[in-house]
């Protein structure tokens, strides 16, 4: 009987010494056969890997050398493929500190070259370069940086944020007419409502405690959350309703714009690859928001239409609107504008607050002095909270301005060059922009630089008191933006942000926490600043 073993047929009978030498001579002279032909093999395997990776290598920095053959200085430190923003898309840092960082270290330039990815964009680092893009040239960059892609986002598409040309002109043009000052006196009744609602939570919070720990934040966008459902669509948003929350306006913006990590991933790759983002589908507005704003919307709108009380909000003067150009604005435009309406007022002012709340509270002598200017004019106007007392409340002003000098909302801004020019810097530098190439201006570190502002370090509202705030670089603070495409709401947002401070600091005083941890740190979130561990403070009563 043959038993085979590695192709050499043996008798039953071959002693295990005589199988083990013959296997061995086998494997032996099988390998000298076959390892020549391997060799070859692996060597080819690897040799293309490292072609490959070459050539990957070559095309991810194929235009590393743009800033260099138009001798403008770029910053060190250009990664294969994702160019200056790896701790970004890592989240390691905000695109803010990022561009605060470039700034800080290259004070002494004009401008200064960068790859955002494999693509070339320019940072402006001195304000009247700022002034050129924002303002003197606006003709050659009227777009902002950021792209909606209609198809995934058709309710953002409208934004005026994001849209340019006839479509922005139109969409500012009625959020204009919204906005106005008569109209904004007709949405504060609704703001006062809101404002009375915000005292009985705080109330109600504070019954038979002396005091309460409250989140920042949080708190400041239950108020902005009811504000724009209530001067926006006319109804009750459940804010302040903790046993309905989960049904609430505020519950359904924290879920897509809270600085979650999966809502950073969601950013980077919409913003920052957006052929990614689109290849998985993504949407910045989720479906089930973009279903809740439609169904509303719609429902809201018709009664506007058909019933003849007039009411106090943003619907009811879009239907004014509509009688006055004589046709209906389309429902899908018109439900864009009210998620415009809803994210702007909602977020960005609720940023801006709760950090306000933390320089208040860290600051008891300024708080104090808000106090007193709040207390004083609203006993001229018997308590109530009037369009008339909140511009009289100049300090507040100061305060709110110097916050957004210090912690700036968004760090930074960005533009597209829409037609072919140049730049010309005060250091001599020359640049010729492309069109379509991106403009960034790093809004952070030009509102901390010493050379506009006086000790930046500090927290002082005096800088923008009667006497010095004419003196102040005017492109150098921008928490507004600037030029043509300055915030369309930005009346309607310093109106909510004052009755809200207005409302907490006559009855409550602000005491920080020891679970805020300073110095801050800012999350890394893409957009917005957020701190991390969030702004905790005591509030109490004012006995």
């Amino acid at each position: 009987m043959l038993h085979s073993c590695g192709g050499i047929f043996l008798e039953e009978r071959v002693s295990c010494k005589d199988l083990l030498e013959r296997s061995v001579s086998f494997i032996v002279s099988d390998r000298s056969v076959y390892l020549p032909q391997r060799e070859e093999m692996a060597i080819a395997l690897v040799s293309l890997i490292l072609v490959a990776l070459v050539a990957l290598y070559f095309y991810l920095t194929k235009n590393y050398d743009y800033w260099q053959k138009r001798n403008v200085p770029c910053v060190d430190g250009a990664l294969p493929g994702v160019g200056h923003f790896w701790n970004v898309i890592t989240m390691k840092t905000t695109f803010s500190e990022c561009c605060r960082k470039i700034y800080n270290n290259n004070r002494n330039r004009s401008m200064v070259g960068i790859y955002n990815f494999r693509s070339p964009a320019l940072i402006v680092l001195e304000p009247e370069l700022v002034k050129t893009v924002m303002q003197t040239s606006f003709a050659n960059f009227h777009e902002n940086g950021f792209k909606i892609d209609p198809e995934l986002d058709p309710l953002l598409a409208n934004n005026p944020f994001f849209t340019s040309g006839e479509k922005w002109a139109t969409g500012r043009k009625r959020l204009t007419y919204a906005f106005s000052s008569m109209r904004l006196k007709i949405l504060l009744e609704s703001v006062e409502e809101v404002c009375q609602q915000f005292e009985n939570y705080l109330d109600k919070k504070l019954n038979k405690v002396e005091k309460i720990e409250l989140e920042l934040k949080d708190l400041f966008a239950r108020f902005t959350a009811q504000v724009v459902t209530g001067a926006g669509f006319g109804i009750d948003g459940l804010s302040f309703n903790e046993e309905k929350e989960k049904e609430s306006f505020y519950a359904m913006g924290k879920s897509f714009l809270d600085p979650t990590g999966v809502n950073n991933i969601i950013f980077i790759l919409i913003f920052f690859v957006p052929l990614l983002g689109k290849l998985f589908r993504m949407p910045f507005l989720p479906k089930k928001a973009d279903r809740f704003f439609r169904t509303i919307i719609a429902d809201v709108m018709e009664q506007r239409r058909s019933e003849k009380v007039s009411r106090n909000d943003f619907l009811q003067l879009m239907a004014e609107l509509e009688r006055v150009e004589g046709t209906k604005i389309d429902l899908e435009v018109l439900v864009s504008h009210a998620v415009s309406f809803f994210i702007d007022g909602y977020e960005t002012s609720s940023t801006v607050l709760s950090f306000a709340g933390f320089q208040l509270a860290s600051h008891p002598d300024v708080q104090e002095k808000l106090r007193n200017e709040v207390i004083s004019v609203l006993d001229k106007y018997d308590g109530v909270i009037t369009y008339e007392a909140l511009k009289e409340m100049t300090y507040m002003d100061q305060v709110i301005s110097e916050s957004q000098r210090c912690v700036p909302a968004v760090g930074f801004l960005t533009k597209i060059c829409t037609e072919a020019t140049e730049l010309k810097g005060s250091d001599g530098l020359t640049c010729h922009v492309d069109r379509g190439m991106q403009i960034l201006i790093p809004v952070h570190g030009l509102q901390e630089d010493p050379r506009y502002w006086e000790r930046p370090e500090v927290f002082d509202p005096e800088r923008f008191g009667p006497d010095r705030k004419h003196s102040i670089e005017r492109f150098a603070f921008l928490p507004f933006g600037e030029g043509p495409r300055i915030c369309v709401g930005m009346r309607m947002a310093q109106l909510q942000m004052k009755a809200c401070l207005a409302t907490l600091l006559r009855k409550y005083s602000l005491e920080l926490s020891p679970k805020t941890r300073t110095p801050l740190k800012m999350m890394a979130s893409f957009f917005l600043a957020a701190a991390e561990g969030g702004l905790w403070a005591y509030i109490r009563p004012i006995h």
